[in-house]
C-alpha cells in the first residue's frame, strides 16, 4: 500500500507526496514533471517509485502560472521558468523531505524528465546534500548549452558544480536530442570529473516512458529503463556508489551504423 497526500500549503509549493507503507527511513526522490505540468503521468511515476520502496514527491512547477492549464496539458503552450525559481521549489522539496520521519536525509535524489531534465543538475550544482541526479531525455538540447534570461548559466558551467552521481537516459530515435548532443553532455561530465551512468536505448523515440501517449510509449524498453533506474538508486542509496574519492563513468549506447538524427520524428 502507498499513502498519497497533498503538500501542506505552509511549505510554499504545491505538489503530491507518496510514501510506501512500512517502518524505517527510506531513500526519496523529487520527481519533476514534463512540459505538460503535473499531469497523471508524473503522478503515476511517483506512485511507482513509492511502490518500489522510495518516498516520492512531485511538485507542481507551474502551480502559480496564470495561463491556460488545459492548453498546457495538451502541449499547445510551453512555459519556461527561470532556473532560480525552479531551484527554489526543489530546495523546498529537499528541505521538506529531509524533515520527514520516513526519509533518510542523506538519500535524496532529484529526477527530471524531458523539459525538466536540466533542473536536477541546476539544483544540484554547488550542493553537497543531493545523493543523485536522474535525467530522462533532457538537459542535452542546444538551448541547454546557451544562456538566456531564464537560464543564465550554460550546461557546461552547471555540470561543473555537480558532485552527485548522475543517471542519464536517452533514446536513439529522439527527435529533440541527438547522439551528438548526448556525447557533448557526456564530455562535460567527464571534464568536470562527475560520476555518471549513461545509456542510449535503441530505436526508442522521445518520451517513450510515457504510457499516456500511445504513439511514444514503448512498454518493453520502459520496463527495462525503470529497472535501470531502480538499480542505480539502489547502488547510490545502499552502496554509496561510486565510493568515496572515486569517479566512475559508465556509458552504453545502441545505435545503427546508418543513424541519421534528421530522420527521427515526433510521436504523440
Amino acid at each position: 500500500m502507498i499513502t498519497e497526500g497533498a503538500i501542506p500549503a505552509a511549505e510554499g509549493f504545491e505538489g503530491r507526496l507518496f510514501v510506501p507503507d512500512g517502518d524505517g527511513r527510506r531513500g526519496a526522490v523529487v520527481i519533476l514533471h514534463e512540459r505538460y505540468g503535473l499531469v497523471q503521468h508524473t503522478l503515476d511515476l511517483a506512485a511507482k517509485l513509492a511502490g518500489d520502496g522510495h518516498v516520492a514527491i512531485a511538485p507542481d512547477l507551474f502551480g502559480d502560472w496564470a495561463g491556460d492549464k488545459d492548453a498546457l496539458r495538451r502541449g499547445d503552450v510551453r512555459v519556461v521558468l527561470p532556473d532560480a525559481k525552479v531551484s527554489e521549489v526543489i530546495d523546498r522539496c529537499v528541505a521538506y523531505l529531509a524533515r520527514h520521519p520516513r526519509v533518510a536525509p542523506d538519500r535524496i535524489a532529484l529526477m527530471g524528465v524531458c523539459q525538466s531534465g536540466r533542473y536536477p543538475l541546476v539544483a544540484a550544482s554547488g550542493r553537497t546534500d543531493v545523493a543523485a541526479c536522474v535525467v530522462f531525455y533532457g538537459a542535452a538540447n542546444d538551448r541547454d548549452w546557451g544562456t538566456a534570461a531564464e537560464q543564465p548559466r550554460p550546461m557546461a558551467q552547471i555540470v561543473g558544480g555537480v558532485r552527485a552521481p548522475s543517471l542519464l537516459v536517452f533514446g536513439e530515435g529522439d527527435h529533440t536530442i541527438s547522439i551528438d548532443h548526448v556525447r557533448r553532455l557526456r564530455g562535460a561530465l567527464e571534464d568536470a570529473r562527475c560520476s555518471y551512468r549513461m545509456r542510449v536505448f535503441a530505436d526508442v523515440p522521445h518520451g517513450w516512458l510515457n504510457d499516456t501517449m500511445p504513439g511514444r510509449y514503448r512498454p518493453d524498453e520502459a520496463r527495462e529503463a525503470w529497472a535501470y533506474l531502480l538499480a542505480f538508486l539502489d547502488d547510490v542509496f545502499e552502496r554509496a556508489w561510486p565510493g568515496d574519492g572515486r569517479v566512475r563513468w559508465e556509458f552504453s549506447s545502441d545505435s545503427g551504423t546508418d543513424y541519421d538524427f534528421k530522420k527521427n520524428r515526433r510521436y504523440e
